[in-house]
């Protein structure tokens, strides 16, 4: 943590990628992978004379603002710090886990006791009164975070601080093997990717190259291409990657080490590691992803609905129109009765169209015709379970909060064991759902009668592997209803016009007044957003009214400058507000911060959008800790050093960050830079966030261009074809080979 008054700041951590490289003066521009609790991966430049990939470096320098490539860290100086054993005790006990102790604290301690301070701690604790300058809750602190840790703990500390391996690595060791961890890493540590949540390979390599693991040993190969397997699934979307992209891939991230690649793959898939259907190689967790969706949905229901009464279900009806005051177009009464008469089924359509509307009526002629029956309405972000629960007047929560979802454990309180206690499902946003997370919430509704599937098709796919409300309706085998009547066009809006013309691929020559266009240079787009926003104040709005959007977070109209620019303008460093940096980021007291991980303890989601109300400082806080105390709506959450990673500034946001949720106000930069981006469904899914009003500006070259391509490269999926498959097998759960 640097204070923003520091001119020069300190960073230690790996280079992980050469953008550019002069060998004559050594000019290097470069990614850099901080290490500390972030991770974050930032751009850096400098004359270096050496850059080792697999090494740790202590960089020196100060951010700076490039007109073109944005936020970058310009290298004053930079050193490789060697391992040794008291820089790994002070890395440990300046850790998270001892409360309030920094690395000055920590150096003190070593200094006063030597290196063989954590075993003396251990056996006689009292010895810390003799280091010189140590308070009592200091003294508290190291007590409590040396006693807390299991028998065999201090070895495996000193290893993996002595190698670099981040201490929150640590607790997720210690909580998976305890003692024996060590052991178990000597022993193979490529195993912690399967066994320990939150390891990848690069971390494990890490260990394994610091016990003398050599590139080409098997257990090394076989971790790596699994991870390979994974990596580009993740990256791409698709369930599977094919098997002559593998082997070119896993070529590259292997430096071509030499062995049998056939082999490797083979015992892989012997190991279940992988699974191999003709030329597709499938990550496990994703093949069984789509197999437990299709046999699920094969076999559903398995509690049978009494049909509901045609004229009863007339009359609730017709009474709802009455007390509403809403009247029901054809589409809509054919899209309710399909639900009532149907086990499963989706109701697809773009903004405006009225989908809400239908959810309110559904959950309303339920209750009315099932007065017994549970219903269960869920989305998969925060932001877009609150507003379905406003809009639909009906209690909503994430599909990870229903499914109780462990953060630490990434596993689910509900499954088919311990079932959700409902009778009907309605599930909202579902173009936002993956395959994984779709199957666990099948896995938990063996007692749900019938399922409502509510999406607009052409919104960007979820940000994990699959595509599944694509898949689902390309499938034929549920019934869907799509809706293509525009309800939400009051007062000649024009922003739902232009995003059903951006659909299309086709634009008017001018849309009223709430659609602005405005051309303008790379470099102008910062300066014309803030008069934006500075207009829209002046206006009456407020910076919760306006969310400015953009497809990257790097180049001259990024997530990263637009956020430093705007936090700059609208919320700058004044006497009586607080202030930290936090790595690449300055937090300051007033922020608009968004939250990027789902917190389900505190009530508080991945996109949720809040104002930081305070920054606690350590010598005021009971526990030393500094702590951030963030405001979402009425809800106060508490994050310190342990997971200050979950959170950013929002006044510039992501398109993917904004799904689910809705703004007054959107504005959207372009510039021919993002070209590798734009792409129809991401524009148009930007569009669709703007509630009243949405300004476009920059490059719109850029964004016509963008429109005009369909998707860059769709998904590759089998989850169609396993609907189809267990749809016309006798026994949906015969999991033996289909082909």
């Amino acid at each position: 943590m640097n204070s923003m008054d520091d001119n020069q700041i300190s960073l230690n951590g790996k280079f992980t990628y050469i953008l550019f490289r002069n060998e004559e003066n050594f000019y290097t521009v470069a990614k850099f992978r901080i290490n500390d609790e972030r991770e974050k991966v930032i751009t850096v430049t400098g004359s270096l004379a050496e850059v080792n990939m697999d090494q740790l470096y202590n960089i020196h320098g100060s951010y700076t603002e490039h007109p073109r490539y944005g936020m970058q860290f310009r290298i004053d100086s930079y050193e490789r710090p060697l391992p040794n054993e008291r820089e790994g005790i002070i890395r440990y006990l300046s850790g998270i886990q001892f409360t309030g102790i920094g690395k000055k604290t920590a150096e003190k301690v070593v200094s006063s006791l030597g290196e063989e301070c954590l075993a003396m701690i251990r056996a006689d604790d009292a010895v810390l009164y003799t280091v010189p300058g140590l308070s009592e809750k200091q003294i508290q602190a190291i007590r409590e975070g040396i006693h807390q840790s299991d028998d065999g703990m201090e070895e495996l500390v000193r290893f993996l601080n002595v190698h670099g391996i981040g201490m929150r690595n640590l607790v997720r060791l210690n909580k998976a093997y305890g003692k024996e961890a060590l052991n178990r890493l000597k022993e193979n540590p490529y195993r912690v990717i399967q066994e320990c949540d939150g390891f990848g390979f690069a971390t494990a390599d890490k260990i394994g190259m610091s016990l003398g693991i050599s590139a080409d040993d098997e257990r090394r190969l076989l971790a790596m291409l699994v991870s390979a397997c994974s990596d580009a699934c993740m990256a791409s979307g698709n369930s599977y990657i094919r098997l002559e992209a593998l082997e070119g891939y896993f070529g590259r991230v292997s430096d071509h080490v030499e062995c049998d690649f056939e082999e490797l793959l083979n015992e892989a898939v012997f190991q279940g590691q992988l699974i191999r259907e003709d030329n597709r190689i499938y990550p496990t967790v994703q093949y069984e992803s789509e197999r437990e969706i299709a046999s699920f949905l094969a076999a559903f229901p398995y509690e049978e609905t009494e049909p509901a009464e045609e004229d009863r279900l007339q009359e609730c009806l017709e009474q709802l129109q009455e007390d509403t005051g809403i009247v029901y177009d054809e589409k809509q009464i054919e899209a309710i009765r399909t639900f009532f008469a149907s086990d499963c089924m989706i109701v697809t359509g773009g903004p405006g169209t009225g989908k809400t509307t239908i959810i309110r009526a559904m959950v309303h002629l339920l209750r009315k015709i099932y007065p017994q029956g549970e219903v269960i309405l869920c989305a998969p972000t925060g932001r877009a379970a609150k507003r379905l629960s406003q809009l639909s007047e009906t209690a909503a929560s994430t599909i990870h909060s229903l499914l109780q979802w462990d953060l630490e454990s990434n596993t689910f309180g509900k499954d088919d064991k311990e079932p959700l206690m409902g009778d009907f499902l309605i599930v909202d946003e579902f173009s936002m759902v993956d395959a994984f997370l779709f199957s666990h919430l099948l896995k938990a509704s063996r007692h749900i009668r019938k399922i409502c599937i509510i999406g607009d098709e052409d919104q960007l796919p979820s940000v994990g592997p699959g595509c599944v409300l694509r898949d689902l309706i390309a499938s034929e085998s549920f019934p869907l209803i799509r809706l293509n009547r525009i309800y939400r066009q009051q007062n000649g809006s024009g922003v739902i016009a232009l995003a059903h013309d951006i659909n299309s691929g086709t634009l008017q020559e001018s849309y009223p007044q709430d659609v602005g266009f405005y051309e303008c240079r790379r470099q102008d787009i910062r300066s014309g957003i803030v008069s934006i926003v500075q207009n829209a104040l002046e206006k009456g709005y407020s910076l919760d009214d306006v969310q400015v959007l953009s497809p990257m977070y790097n180049g001259a109209a990024g997530i990263d400058v637009l956020n430093n620019t705007l936090q700059e303008v609208f919320n700058p460093p004044e006497e009586n507000k607080r202030q930290i940096r936090i790595g690449y980021t300055t937090f300051r007291e007033g922020d608009k911060i968004l939250q990027l991980k789902n917190q389900p303890d505190d009530d508080v989601y991945n996109g949720d959008i809040g104002v930081l109300e305070e920054i606690i400082d350590a010598k005021e806080s009971i526990d030393h800790k500094t702590v951030i105390v963030v405001d979402f709506q009425g809800v106060f959450v508490e994050y310190d050093q342990e997971n200050w990673n979950n959170i950013t500034l929002a006044y510039c946001i992501s398109v993917h960050k904004s799904q689910g949720a809705e703004y007054p106000i959107v504005i959207m930069p372009f510039t021919y830079q993002m070209s590798v981006m734009l792409q129809r469904k991401l524009i148009y899914t930007g569009v669709t966030r703007a509630r009243r009003s949405i300004i476009l500006l920059g490059e719109l070259g850029a964004f016509r261009k963008g429109i005009a391509i369909l998707e860059r490269h769709p998904r590759e999926t089998t989850l169609k074809k396993r609907i189809l498959e267990y749809r016309t097998m006798k026994d949906p759960f015969d999991l033996e080979e289909e082909e």
